[in-house]
């Protein structure tokens, strides 16, 4: 799939304040600080599209950015929330939860997970919270260019073990690096595959 165009269109406070129209999208979620921003610049070749952050926990609304004027990438606040109150947290986590189980036309959730990192209790929860409410959700392992390919592929096997521990067999994943543009291609041939099966 070749990105002519991505463009932001609103960031929503709400569920109820998104686009209004029935094109499908793809949201992109992980903790703090896992690269998101940069994921999503990288995959539509876009440097200032998502803004990144050094500080973590800045997204706080949903974004949506629709490329080719075909579909949306949805940026969703990360869980794991950096230096919130307690009420701030749990405005989040409903916003979070009200767009992935009330949003029809979200047909995939990529999950971020960073590839550095031994398998954290958040993000299997999480995962867990995505299979056990029937939301379809792929693995984003992020920053993959700070490993060797060796250690890289040990990390996902760690996770596939860890995974396997409660599911019967792990979730489309992809390794990538937004420095490096590793996964690019397969992450956008795994949504353009997508695309064309909900255009039948």
């Amino acid at each position: 799939m070749e990105i002519k165009q991505a463009a932001f269109v609103i960031s929503a406070p709400m569920v109820s304040m998104c686009p209004k129209d029935t094109k499908p999208e793809y949201a992109f979620i992980g903790r703090s600080n896992v690269g998101k921003s940069s994921l999503i610049n990288m995959l539509c070749r876009h440097k200032g599209l998502a803004k990144t952050s050094q500080t973590p926990g800045k997204t706080l609304l949903i974004n949506h950015f629709i490329v080719n004027k075909e579909w949306y990438v949805v940026d969703l606040p990360g869980y794991g929330f950096a230096k919130r109150s307690k009420s701030e947290v749990q405005k989040l986590d409903q916003m979070i939860r009200g767009y992935i189980l009330g949003r029809e036309q979200l047909v995939n959730t990529f999950v971020l997970v960073d590839i550095r990192l031994e398998p954290q209790a958040i993000d299997l929860e999480f995962m867990n919270w995505l299979g056990l409410s029937g939301v379809p959700f792929s693995i984003v392992f992020t920053k993959a260019d700070k490993l060797s390919t060796q250690k890289v592929a040990q990390n996902v096997e760690a996770y596939r073990q860890k995974l396997l521990e409660t599911w019967e067999e792990m979730p489309p994943y992809f390794v990538t690096s937004a420095e490096k543009g590793q996964g690019r291609d397969e992450l956008l041939q795994y949504i353009d595959d997508i695309n064309k099966t909900l255009a039948r």
